[in-house]
Parts: C-alpha cells; sequence; structure tokens
C-alpha cells in the first residue's frame, strides 16, 4: 500500500513538474523600458498629450472666465443678453468637451497615435518571444 502511495506522489510530481516547464514569465515592462524606440514613442505620446491637456485646460479657464464676466454683469444684462451669453458659455463648454473627447476618448486621438508609436514595438517584442 505504501508502495502504491509512494509511486502515486512521485507520478503527479513529476507530471506538474513537466506542466510547470511549459510556462514562462516575461517581464515585458523590462523590455520595453530598455527599448530606445519603446523610449522614444513614449515620449512623443507624453509630448502630445501634455499639448492637448494644456488645450483643454485653457478652454475651460476660458469657459470659466466667461462664467465669471457674466456672473458680474448679471444685473445689467437684458433678458435677452442673458439667454445669449448663457447660450455662448453653454456652446463653448460644449465645444470644450468634445475636443477633450476628440483628444481622450475611447477612440480618441492619444488612443490612436498610441496605436501607431507603440504598436510596432510590442508586436516585435511578442514576436522575439515566440
Amino acid at each position: 500500500m505504501k508502495k502504491i502511495l509512494l509511486l502515486t506522489v512521485l507520478v503527479l510530481a513529476f507530471s506538474v513538474s513537466s506542466i510547470a516547464q511549459k510556462f514562462a514569465f516575461v517581464d515585458s515592462e523590462y523590455i520595453r523600458n530598455n527599448i530606445p524606440a519603446y523610449n522614444a514613442a513614449q515620449q512623443q505620446i507624453n509630448d502630445i498629450s501634455a499639448q492637448w491637456e494644456k488645450e483643454v485646460s485653457d478652454g475651460y479657464a476660458a469657459v470659466e472666465k466667461m462664467y465669471k464676466e457674466y456672473q458680474a454683469e448679471l444685473v445689467l444684462l437684458s433678458p435677452d443678453q442673458k439667454k445669449k451669453r448663457e447660450e455662448a458659455i453653454i456652446a463653448k463648454e460644449k465645444e470644450v468637451k468634445d475636443l477633450q473627447n476628440r483628444y481622450f476618448g475611447m477612440d480618441g486621438e492619444l488612443y490612436k497615435k498610441r496605436e501607431e508609436l507603440v504598436k510596432p514595438v510590442q508586436d516585435e517584442i511578442l514576436k522575439a518571444i515566440k
């Protein structure tokens, strides 16, 4: 009985060790950080992203300025002027939100730029791993 149990344990141990040898851990982050092309692409994406973030934040600052001016002059404005100013503020805010979505949305330009610049490097890494 002990021999059968020992034999079963040994067979299981060898089969588990053979299965474990089929898997490998690849530190793709380490690989990417040591590829100059990836670092250059990532820096380019960061620069573009910072530029677009500034553009969007400037747009929101313009909306905020328009709203503060509207609040300051609210008492002096006629109902038609109030309505026109409110519509202008809302239109500007919508324009800035659309710009933000165009740059940073699900299928935004940042996503497309990342695909364009980083995907070839990642494909090379996957090809080398295979």
